[in-house]
């Protein structure tokens, strides 16, 4: 198939471009970019993308699977689909499932489920997709089970292809700690930890201050991210090894690591779209599907968070997207698990309430949510020009629709947005 979009708006943290052109693409590769494009084939067929958007594809740094163990979570499949359908072109899963991902047998079972997921839908489409399911990445366990005691073979699962280690809990073991960042220097593979002091956490589940003694729920203190931060940013000053951040979710966590960053240490971070987007008040509704950990921040995080996104010094805007049944989350709040689906809303409401209010340009949101969250995984996203592989999102921000389970692709529904009216939406994508 050959198309021609014509007047798109480019977005491209690549190129530094944000700018109305044509773009031609035939056989998944990009043939011209230009102002105007008047030599096309009979066969091409124009799209009028006047008020769309086209940029890179958006990269999922982490989230989480059903499958293995809980499909009536999430399949595969649906991830896949759900994240397709919110313009991602590559899906990074964390390894808690049922198996872990603490193997290289299943880190093989479950790339050639992707393949076969990919098969069955080229047979169902008798046309070539709209939007073809993104490429799948798994994160290696770091310790077997993710029990946080005793080391994966990392090299193993080195070879076996996963894009980079993490258990995406907690690890507290500063022993453990030390010795994974000196065992994973030479593998050549990002390593993802989530800082947090669980014994300064307990049974919290959201931020201290006075929105938690006011909605009568248990704290969790700022100090919980940024005492496992502080001691992790000694460790890579010791070892030298590269280490992501991930959940950053306070403005001393901002702090800190601007300033790990102005002193050269080898570090990445990145915070979830929603901590962008919500604070503490918005769990006066005890909305289950708010109950998130690292729990929402106040007025100032959510503020420091954003600055730190725009300048740079949290690198990447995560999606985290974590399903959970109906009745999983119909509990009372401090009960429920925490977690949030996101592919399909992440990109509509982070252009709604962050660019259209002109706080983050296009760009910058953009960059965010594609070729820097594939940097701290070591990859590239290529910019918008001709002969390069088409990997593409066209985006349109002005769509409106309603999130209900006949709108949404994943099968689970727990996301406080249920039931409202969104603006923005995905057209297509290229993988």
């Amino acid at each position: 198939m050959t198309e021609l979009l014509q007047q798109v708006r480019i977005i491209d943290p690549v190129s530094e471009i944000d700018e109305l052109f044509d773009v031609l693409i035939a056989d998944g590769y990009i043939q011209a970019v230009a102002s105007h494009i008047t030599e096309i084939n009979s066969d091409t067929q124009i799209r009028d993308c006047q008020g769309l958007v086209l940029g890179p594809g958006l990269v999922d740094l982490y989230s989480h699977s059903g499958e293995p163990g809980f499909e009536e979570r999430e399949t595969l499949l649906s991830l896949l689909q759900a994240a397709a359908a919110g313009g991602f072109t590559r899906v990074s899963i964390l390894p808690d499932t049922s198996p872990v991902i603490d193997n290289p047998a299943l880190v093989a079972q479950l790339q050639q489920k992707r393949r076969k997921e990919v098969r069955e839908k080229e047979k169902i489409n008798l046309a070539p997709p709209a939007s073809p399911l993104p490429l799948l990445h798994l994160w290696g366990a770091i310790t077997l089970n993710i029990a946080g005691k005793q080391m994966t073979e990392l090299a193993d699962l080195a070879s076996a292809g996963v894009v980079g280690f993490s258990d995406g809990k907690p690890l507290e073991n500063l022993a453990l700690l030390r010795g994974v960042l000196e065992y994973v220097q030479p593998l050549g593979k990002p390593v993802a930890f989530w800082p947090s002091d669980r014994q300064l956490a307990a049974n919290g589940v959201i931020r201290e201050g006075p929105d938690a003694l006011r909605f009568g729920l248990p704290p969790i203190p700022a100090s919980a991210e940024t005492t496992a931060i502080a001691a992790m940013l000694e460790l890579v000053a010791a070892i030298g090894t590269p280490v992501h951040i991930m959940r950053v979710s306070t403005s001393r966590s901002v702090e800190l690591i601007a300033s790990a960053k102005a002193a050269g240490l080898p570090i990445t971070a990145s915070t979830t779209w929603m901590h962008l987007l919500l604070d503490t008040k918005a769990v006066k509704s005890y909305n289950t599907s708010l109950h998130l950990d690292p729990p929402l921040g106040n007025l100032h995080d959510v503020a420091a968070l954003r600055a730190g996104v725009r300048a740079g010094v949290i690198d990447a805007i995560a999606i985290d997207h974590t399903p959970y049944s109906y009745e999983e989350k119909v509990q009372a709040f401090a009960e429920a698990p925490p977690g949030a689906i996101g592919f399909e809303l992440a990109l509509p409401l982070l252009w709604q309430y962050l660019v259209e209010t002109e706080e983050f340009t296009a760009l910058e949101l953009w960059r965010a949510l594609s070729s820097s969250p594939a940097e701290c995984l070591g990859q590239k996203v290529s910019a918008i020009v001709p002969d390069q592989a088409a990997e593409l999102t066209l985006f349109d921000p002005q769509q409106t629709w309603k999130v209900e389970r006949k709108s949404l692709y994943t099968l689970s529904q727990n996301t406080p947005w249920l039931g409202q009216q969104l603006k923005g939406h995905v057209v297509q994508t290229w993988c």
